[in-house]
């Protein structure tokens, strides 16, 4: 009775013991194929160039393609909802960035529910925004800048890459807090906003620093502030919106998350070698040449991040009354 006992019990350890192991042989096996990445804005941007930056470190790491494929329009949704709807296997993620945070209370109806649909992975970055006019633009400072638009009342077009995006809920936060009306004209991208501002199209853009920064070094943009509560590193001379503007703070995060039940060894995995990523000097130089600062988090601290972005930017989106197209 003593022995029948025992192998009882042996095999119930077993049985207990052979899921774990197998799901570490799953993590330890993971990719065995390329992997999609999908981005939900075109290629270019600065979303584009940070999952590319992300894709290209987790290629080198894991030994696998690591595949960046733009899937833009609908702020985002539509890439979204591709990896909603994907195998929850970790060969699709997602580019995780703002809109997500805000689409949650623009769109009255979405097919899936962010928070409950996407696993959290890891961050990537905190992204600074900058005010950027072309040098002919009157104003050369913020204060002159919102002067100017209170003596023009919409007669200033704000570009940005489309509604929800961080250009646009930055402006938009701009508008409310220093008491100016503007003429929002979305684009799908940030490379034809950028062109039609230097072309004089618009007058200005709260652009990421990704895309901007290059125009601003050159002269052909007039950078009058960063979006963030501090001083970007990239641009140390060019002071903060919330210098002039008090309370005001905006800023662009990107991260990855894979379909809900992506298993755990695999999130866990993913985010371990991204978080190595982020700590490499040469990556953490390469995103503070874009103007990027590291955004290290567990899965659940990015969740965590994400609904706390989701609170704030319900508030301007309800005071803005802003709609989708």
């Amino acid at each position: 009775m003593t022995l029948m006992r025992r192998e009882v019990l042996l095999l119930a350890a077993c049985a207990a013991i052979l899921p774990a192991l197998s799901r570490a042989a799953c993590a330890q096996s993971y990719p065995s194929k390329p992997v999609r990445f999908v981005v939900g804005f075109a290629a270019g941007g600065a979303p584009d160039i940070l999952a590319r930056l992300v894709g290209q470190w987790l290629s080198d790491r894991l030994g696998q393609p690591f595949i960046i494929e733009n899937r833009p329009g609908a702020g985002s949704n539509i890439a979204t909802e591709a990896v909603v709807n994907a195998p929850a296997d970790g060969y699709t993620l997602l580019l995780t960035s703002l809109p997500n945070a805000v689409n949650a209370t623009l769109y009255d109806k979405l097919s899936y529910d962010f928070a409950r649909d996407i696993a959290p992975i890891a961050g990537i970055s905190r992204d600074a925004n900058v005010m950027v006019v072309v040098p002919s633009f009157p104003a050369k400072t913020v204060p002159e800048f919102i002067a100017y638009a209170k003596a023009h009342p919409g007669g200033i077009s704000m570009a940005s890459p489309g509604i929800g995006s961080s250009p646009h809920m930055a402006g938009e936060l701009f508008k409310f807090l220093a008491g100016v009306d503007m003429v929002h004209v979305p684009y799908r991208s940030s490379p034809p906003a950028l062109t039609d501002l230097i072309g004089g199209q618009v007058q200005v853009y709260f652009g990421p620093m990704a895309a901007t920064l290059e125009y601003v070094k050159a002269g052909r943009l007039r950078a009058l502030a960063v979006t963030t509560a501090t001083r970007a590193d990239a641009l140390p001379d060019i002071p903060t919106v919330g210098d002039f503007v008090p309370g005001y703070e905006a800023s662009a995060f990107y991260g990855v998350g894979a379909p809900r039940n992506t298993p755990a060894d695999i999130v866990e995995r993913l985010n371990t070698e991204i978080n190595a990523g982020l700590a490499d000097p040469k990556m953490r130089a390469r995103l503070a040449d874009l103007g990027s600062s590291a955004l290290v988090t567990s899965p659940s601290g990015l969740g965590k991040f994400i609904g706390d972005e989701s609170k704030k930017w319900a508030k301007v989106i309800r005071a803005a009354n802003i709609k989708p197209e």
